[in-house]
């Protein structure tokens, strides 16, 4: 385990941001933090930064007790904040020397470093220049070098990606992804669900200070009961044919647009192989698609909320 909480409680005068928090996180994986507004996210990643201390519980990190006055170990820690932390009077270089700098790196290793990250996020050509000469993505970037420089073995990702186009959000999740594949460990959260479905290893759900849930995507899934849609497209469509659909047993529905037949089912009913088998007694069958519950699903079914209404939390 490379960190983790066991039973951490913080509170804020009446208001208790964190019960009985527990989690782990183990080496070479990224792990999703979801959850919404005032759930407990950005006060579980203060205190495992060590940057607020915890009422009470254990946090660990490297196998050692984390502690707000211990700057050894947060030397093997990354940050990446929700906000731009870099000095726009400084070029990218010396952002990242300084930073890197902080956390106890000098010399030639520094230099290394300082090299070797601004070409991980594609930032080499522009080591030069100024953070206010920069794109949105282009800050966001510098942001996550300034958190790399010291080669962490944990890094914590809060919504790397926020307000930045396509192109620069896609360059950042392949970066996520390389970084586990050179031995870092990440904790991610993201207003973007569909960010966490495709990068995390698991998931872990938080709503009002308590994990409510965790554990890989298809185990999260298997957690809910969902409606099963089926979308066909037949050579010999007819109305027929939507008659023997509407007969299958846990059909609900049917909807019929030319050839294309949309069929929900009941959660579990595994309808997909019936569904085949009697579109094909009537002609050749060109595509069949079966809808399968998302992360999102998860989420609605579990907080009874949208993750992307938030907006700030604790």
């Amino acid at each position: 385990m490379i960190a983790g909480m066991q039973n951490v409680v913080k509170r804020f005068g009446n208001v208790q941001a964190l019960d009985h928090v527990s989690f782990a996180i183990h080496e070479g994986e990224i792990l999703g933090l979801l959850g919404p507004n005032g759930a407990g996210k950005t006060t579980v990643i203060r205190t495992l930064a060590g940057l607020i201390k915890a009422d009470s519980g254990e946090i660990t990190l490297l196998g050692k007790k984390q502690d707000v006055n211990n700057i050894r170990l947060k030397q093997h820690l990354g940050l990446v904040t929700q906000e731009v932390t870099v000095f726009e009077e400084l070029t990218a270089e010396e952002n990242l020397r300084y930073f890197g700098g902080l956390y106890g790196v000098k010399g030639d290793k520094l230099r290394q470093r300082v090299k070797e990250t601004l070409e991980f996020v594609g930032l080499s050509e522009h080591a030069k220049k100024v953070p206010g000469k920069f794109s949105g993505g282009m800050q966001r970037r510098l942001n996550i070098a300034c958190a790399l420089v010291h080669s962490p073995k944990f890094l914590i990702m809060d919504e790397p990606t926020v307000g930045i186009d396509p192109q620069s959000r896609s360059y950042i999740l392949e970066s996520v992804k390389r970084l586990t594949m050179e031995g870092t460990t990440l904790l991610y959260t993201s207003n973007y669900m569909e960010e966490v479905q495709a990068i995390a290893s698991r998931i872990v759900i938080m709503d009002q200070g308590k994990v409510i849930a965790s554990g890989t995507l298809d185990e999260l899934v298997s957690r809910i009961q969902h409606e099963e849609t089926i979308r066909i497209t037949v050579s010999n469509p007819s109305v027929a044919l939507a008659e023997r659909f509407r007969a299958i047993q846990g059909v609900k529905t049917v909807m019929h647009n030319g050839a294309d037949y949309t069929i929900v089912s009941g959660a579990g009913s595994d309808n997909l192989n019936r569904v085949l088998m009697v579109a094909q007694q009537r002609g050749s069958v060109s595509n069949i698609v079966a809808d399968k519950p998302t992360l999102e699903d998860v989420f609605l079914t579990l907080t009874g909320k949208k993750l992307r209404d938030e907006e700030a939390g604790v």
